[in-house]
């Protein structure tokens, strides 16, 4: 592959990775929407926050998708200007949203405050490591097959989504299936925890031209 011409079969996989970057961000938006809506109705901390960090999610997604149409232009091209203005605003994001997630899990904790249900914390958990997991065994198979370090980097950071879902399945499950008290503010505080690392890795990337897989630059 050249920084000019790209064989048919590259065209085609360069559309697959479009759509993949597509699809991800039209997921994160329904996710998003979901999650915030029935975890405030529900006063489910964790599931809220889980919502919101889709929303932060689809800014990040946006520069995934001018990612893979520059790439597709030149791939041997690096960061632009575009991306490393949505990576900085994706990492202002996530540090706004550990405040938030902090500060409310800790009045959650000293008030005795519970969610009224977890019961679609699990369902919406299950139905996203699902889906995250095929987006990252797809987006895996279609960097490869292109040789783009960029888009296989990409696939590396969709699994912190699967952790993120995977908080949410035991913190909303231990509440549902046994009402272990403060689990929800405890899951809260695991995805403060884990939102903290992505805005660090949001801001690093945003300074350098390295491809980073999440947490292993």
């Amino acid at each position: 592959m050249t920084t000019t011409t790209l064989d048919h079969n590259s065209r085609q996989l360069f559309k697959v990775a479009f759509g993949l970057s597509v699809f991800t961000i039209i997921y994160n938006i329904a996710e998003g929407l979901i999650s915030t809506f029935i975890g405030f109705s529900d006063e489910s901390l964790t599931l809220f926050g889980f919502g919101a960090d889709s929303f932060i999610e689809t800014i990040s997604g946006f520069g995934i998708l001018h990612m893979v149409t520059r790439i597709q232009a030149n791939p041997n091209s690096n960061r632009d200007k575009y991306e490393r203005t949505a990576l900085r605003i994706t990492g202002f994001s996530f540090y706004a949203l550990v405040l938030t997630l902090a500060t409310t899990s800790i009045y959650n904790i000293t008030t005795g405050q519970q969610p009224t249900t977890t019961f679609w914390g699990v369902i919406i958990s299950v139905v996203s490591i699902a889906i995250m997991w095929g987006l990252v065994i797809w987006k895996t198979k279609v960097g490869k097959a292109l040789n783009s370090d960029a888009i296989i980097a990409d696939a590396e950071c969709t699994k912190v989504c699967i952790y993120m879902s995977l908080v949410l399945l035991v913190s909303s499950g231990l509440y549902y299936f046994i009402k272990l008290p403060y689990i929800d503010s405890i899951g809260a505080l695991v995805l403060a925890y884990l939102s903290f690392r992505e805005g660090q890795e949001c801001f690093e990337k945003a300074k350098s031209d390295k491809h980073c897989a999440c947490g292993h630059d």
